[in-house]
């Protein structure tokens, strides 16, 4: 449990402690030279004049997050959460993942259709999605699958971008779906919409049309600039808190019927085997869940004294409405402080202080949203999933601080 009796001084003193292993960590860990390649350090940078005006900003030399690939056209990458500040992802950094890989695709030549039951059948252009009224909101997306390395053969030498990188947060600009289905004129009886990309996997899932109601887009803005290649350029569908394949990129057509269409990716693929030999099928929402980044494998904490633990939350019903830390392996928890803004469908910011007292123990936080639910144990989703699952693993995540310092992933308890 987090020990809050402590002096200024003795919070000022290790609070640099921490600050001086944590920035030690970053550089460790993205293995940055003392002296970045090709690059010149004046020894008293004012008497020197600098670099000058550039067309594109670019980060300094000694800053070097990577995502990590995994594949290649039938892949993902991972952003690294653990070298990240905040909550917004930069956009080169946010995850990716594909099946096919990245289509080029012409802006000029970008077609969206909207047709089945619909009064008016429409072919929008990029330019006339863009004249609709649009707005902008901060969202996470994150990969279904995404945590299924801390579910089943559990290494101790994952890092947070290994376990859960398959999660980003950014802001999305573009129209309402409900916007454009009073253009078309959507008929009674729909609940149902085909979305289809323009990938040669052809992606495609049914979603239910209460969904494009109620906060669906159509985006072709990513942090204050058009999406990345990547990201669905040049425009995708958005479903905020759902799992991202749903979240069809490089959209060019939704069809709109009174049933789900049961594509490929809905029934062979993205349904949750359970343990009675059925399967849950359309679990859209992303449950409750975080993960500590700081501190995380590989850290090794220099010495004991006060420490700042940090992490992410986030939930697909809504907001994060309390994270609880437990620094003895569940046995008890304190309330974490929330980093504002705290928003409904995004990346959430936790801190707690810790002290501690080189002993070995297990680092543990919980996330709850603002419906009630608390995030699971793993020992929970097991008894609930089974073994056999290959989605949604939301279950707490556990790190171990041995005696010598050094932070490895494991289990609860």
């Amino acid at each position: 449990m987090a020990d809050v009796s402590i002096s200024r001084r003795a919070l000022l003193a290790s609070a640099a402690s921490a600050v001086g292993a944590h920035a030690l960590w970053r550089v460790g860990h993205a293995q940055v030279p003392a002296q970045a390649p090709h690059t010149i350090v004046p020894p008293d940078p004012t008497k020197v004049p600098g670099a000058p005006l550039s067309e594109l900003g670019r980060r300094s030399p000694f800053e070097r997050p990577r995502r990590i690939p995994v594949g290649s056209a039938q892949g993902s990458s991972l952003a690294p959460l653990q070298d990240l500040y905040g909550i917004v992802t930069p956009a080169d950094l946010h995850f990716e993942r594909h099946h096919a890989g990245v289509p080029a695709i012409d802006p000029g030549r970008y077609k969206l259709l909207i047709h089945g039951m619909v009064e008016r059948p429409t072919v929008f252009d990029l330019e006339a999605l863009k004249r609709f009224p649009s707005v902008s909101h901060l969202y996470f997306l994150e990969c279904s699958g995404n945590g299924g390395s801390s579910y089943r053969n559990i290494r101790p030498d994952l890092t947070p971008q290994l376990i859960d990188g398959l999660t980003s947060t950014s802001e999305w600009t573009g129209v309402p779906l409900a916007t454009l289905f009073r253009e078309v004129g959507v008929k009674p009886g729909a609940k149902w919409l085909l979305a289809e990309g323009a990938d040669a996997a052809v992606m495609a899932r049914s979603i239910p049309m209460d969904k494009a109601a109620e906060d669906a887009l159509i985006a072709y803005g990513q942090n204050g600039e058009a999406l990345r290649p990547e990201q669905g350029y040049p425009a995708r569908l958005l479903l905020p808190g759902w799992e991202g394949n749903a979240n069809v990129k490089w959209i060019r057509r939704i069809e709109i019927a009174d049933r789900p269409f049961m594509t490929r990716e809905e029934t062979s693929k993205y349904t949750d085997p359970l343990p009675d030999g059925t399967a849950r099928m359309f679990s859209f929402a992303m449950d409750a869940k975080s993960i500590i980044t700081f501190p995380a494998y590989p850290v090794i904490l220099p010495e004991r004294g006060w420490f700042e633990i940090s992490g992410i939350a986030w939930s697909g019903r809504g907001r994060i409405s309390r994270v609880d830390v437990s620094t003895d392996a569940g046995r008890r928890w304190t309330p974490a402080e929330l980093q504002s803004p705290v928003l409904p469908k995004c990346h959430t910011r936790f801190r707690c202080l810790w002290r501690w007292d080189g002993r070995e123990t297990t680092l543990l936080s919980r996330a709850t949203d603002e419906t009630g639910y608390v995030q699971p144990t793993l020992e929970q989703l097991r008894s609930a999933r089974g073994l056999g699952t290959s989605y949604h693993f939301n279950h707490i995540r556990a790190w171990r601080v041995r005696g010598d310092g050094t932070v490895m992933f494991g289990l609860e308890g």
